[in-house]
């Protein structure tokens, strides 16, 4: 099935279980073909919540670092990332370095800072042999499928992200806030409603309530935002779960999510709300060479446990205030 309603320089493959599609004839110039359809794909970004362009043909990481300009309103640079990242240009980064045999659950990027990505791109330049799909999922629907009487109290109450930050599991102090200077990351988290505590050995540890349920900020949709299942113990494998807790005890683990009143969130709920994302996942493999364009604040996006060499350059574009979003919650440091 195609639709060209969104405009006529595109035409969108729409089948079901997949991500919107349109098909790019390489031309040998990318970020030209991307200048020329720029307003189209933002359009069918905008109706669909995502796309999927293949046949681009992207090769590295300067090509990629120019089509993702042409499209983008303003690259972002990542601060309070969950994992590290290699930065290859301002704005153009290696995606999350996680364990191949690991999920990353989905999620939207960065729903626990005060201003997040309203689109991410994703560009593949090796796609692995087994595995390793960048799956979306539209967040309104997700949204209704939810028990109403659990988004009511996300409503009402919003969500926890706790952390703590060493120099062996998820992003280093340095890595997330760009600087290792004690007095510059207490004023960006006293900036950014982020409470913090200092560890005899060096180490930080945070706490931060944010909106579970926000409006998109141009078409008032109520959203499921948040990376609530994706940062709680959980959804971690059983035995990395023993085993951080055994490290780092109960109160240390790397990253955990709890209800906005500090209650923990059960198994049962992060099991739940991983279900329920997966009964709305729409997925395609990579193959070298594709573009993926999503909508942030809309469609929360995974990463599928892979096998062999994998490759996918990420941008975070088009900066959105959490205050521009509705949010449920007042934000404050707990």
């Amino acid at each position: 099935m195609s639709s060209t309603s969104t405009a006529s320089l595109v035409d969108v493959e729409l089948e079901s279980g997949k991500p919107p599609r349109l098909r790019a004839e390489a031309t040998g110039d990318a970020p030209a073909w991307a200048a020329e359809r720029r307003d189209a794909l933002r359009a069918v970004v905008a109706e669909h919540g995502s796309v999927l362009v293949r046949g681009l043909g992207l090769r590295d990481a300067a090509e990629t670092g120019a089509v993702f300009s042409k499209l983008a309103t303003g690259l972002m640079t990542e601060r309070e990332a969950f994992a590290p990242r290699e930065a290859y240009s301002d704005g153009v980064y290696s995606s999350s370095k996680w364990p191949p045999n690991q999920p990353m659950c989905m999620h939207h990027e960065l729903s626990y800072t005060l201003e997040f990505p309203g689109l991410m791109m994703f560009a593949c330049l090796s796609a692995p042999p087994e595995g390793g799909a960048t799956a979306v999922a539209d967040s309104p629907t997700v949204l209704d499928a939810l028990p109403t009487e659990l988004t009511e109290r996300f409503e009402r109450e919003g969500w926890l992200l706790t952390r703590s930050y060493n120099d062996e599991i998820g992003a280093s102090v340095a890595e997330a806030f760009g600087t290792e200077d004690r007095g510059a990351v207490e004023r960006y988290c006293r900036a950014n409603a982020i409470s913090f505590e200092w560890q005899p050995d060096g180490g930080l540890r945070t706490r931060q309530r944010r909106s579970a349920v926000v409006r998109h900020p141009v078409t008032g949709r109520r959203c499921w935002f948040n990376q609530i299942a994706f940062l709680n113990e959980w959804t971690m494998a059983p035995e990395v779960h023993e085993y951080l807790v055994d490290v780092y005890g109960a109160d240390g683990l790397p990253f955990n999510t709890r209800f906005g009143n500090g209650d923990p969130i059960g198994e049962d709920v992060v099991q739940l709300l991983n279900s329920v994302y997966e009964a709305n996942t729409v997925r395609e493999p990579w193959q070298a060479g594709d573009l993926m364009i999503v909508d942030n604040v809309r469609t929360a996006h995974s990463r599928e446990p892979f096998e062999g060499p994998r490759e996918v350059l990420v941008a975070m574009a088009d900066p959105v205030r959490l205050d521009d979003c509705s949010p449920t919650v007042e934000v404050t440091a707990r």
